[in-house]
């Protein structure tokens, strides 16, 4: 006898509850309503504010809209746990949600179980760190990004703090994930400003999104390169640790710092003098833009398409 697929999904998800009670995982009790789809929301490092702003903002847009959708929200304990957020999205299924809206820890790693949940007829959204187009193509797969243009975004903050700099000013980049999309697009936006502005990058090293790494990273580029500066660092999390480091060095007012994300951490900075900049990506919606178009694709059956998303610049100006 074949159980209806809500009773089914009723079982897994006690299931899944039982693992995750034994295993400490990071994923909510998965609710279960008749007749409303439910939504998954599957984050990178919950350490980290931007995605506790994108946690919040989905949690609010759900709230307004209870009677359209259910939400489980999941996060990893750092960025770069991949077996962890492969295990969330197999928790998921198993749960079998209608959604999954990711943020992918990696974009080619998180490929294999996002197939395996898009042939178990998931509708999947991908926000935030863009999945690897060619391996998509090589997979067949067709799974829609919903974001901003992240190498435009660290474009212009860069050339935000060419303004502020004499011409051939040496500058270092510190940058997340190598593997991951964003990473590699908003070093090249940095890359593409600094180039235009005519300023000397004189290193480009991975602190993989980590403040605590990036201040290490950061204290030994500003000590091996005594004439630096400014440090563009692509995310606002590396940009704190960059401060931390220049503080450090007594170069406070000598050495710019950049971010990306608009974290409120990063305004207090921006506002103290202590960073010059970042990029606003509207963290708060970001998710809540997934989730909106993924229930669009649900409720129409409509082949998925990649949508653009806003990005601006956040000086002392602004605030």
């Amino acid at each position: 006898m074949t159980l209806p697929r809500r009773l089914r999904a009723a079982g897994a998800a006690c299931l899944t509850l039982l693992f995750l009670a034994a295993c400490g995982g990071e994923a909510e009790p998965v609710p279960e309503t008749p007749g409303k789809p439910r939504v998954a929301l599957v984050m990178k490092s919950l350490a980290n504010e931007f995605f506790i702003s994108m946690a919040a903002g989905a949690r609010a847009h759900q709230a307004e809209h209870a009677d359209r959708y259910e939400l489980i929200v999941n996060g990893i304990k750092n960025e770069s746990d991949l077996a962890q957020q492969v295990s969330l999205v197999e928790q998921m299924m198993a749960s079998q949600v209608d959604v999954i809206v990711i943020a992918p820890a990696d974009s080619k790693g998180l490929l294999p179980v996002a197939k395996r949940a898009v042939d178990q007829g998931i509708v999947v959204v991908n926000i935030d760190n863009r999945l690897d187009a060619e391996a998509l193509a090589g997979m067949d797969l067709r799974i829609p990004f919903v974001g901003p243009d992240n190498r435009e975004g660290a474009y212009r903050v860069g050339l935000a703090l060419a303004e502020t700099l004499e011409p051939g000013a040496g500058v270092a980049i510190i940058g997340g994930i190598p593997s991951a999309f964003n990473a590699r697009q908003r070093a090249a936006g940095f890359r593409d400003a600094m180039a235009e502005a005519g300023m000397t990058v004189v290193t480009e090293q991975a602190a993989d999104w980590e403040q605590a790494k990036a201040a290490t990273v950061a204290a030994a580029i500003l000590n091996e390169n005594p004439q630096l500066s400014a440090l563009l660092c692509a995310n606002d999390s590396m940009a704190l640790g960059a401060v931390a480091a220049v503080r450090q060095a007594g170069r406070r007012g000598e050495v710019a710092v950049v971010g990306f994300d608009n974290i409120s951490a990063a305004r207090d900075l921006i506002a103290g003098g202590d960073m010059l900049a970042t990029a606003e990506q509207y963290g708060d919606q970001l998710a809540v833009f997934g989730i909106e178009y993924a229930l669009q694709v649900l409720e129409s059956g409509a082949a998925p398409q990649d949508r653009k998303t806003p990005v601006d610049v956040v000086t002392a100006e602004d605030l």
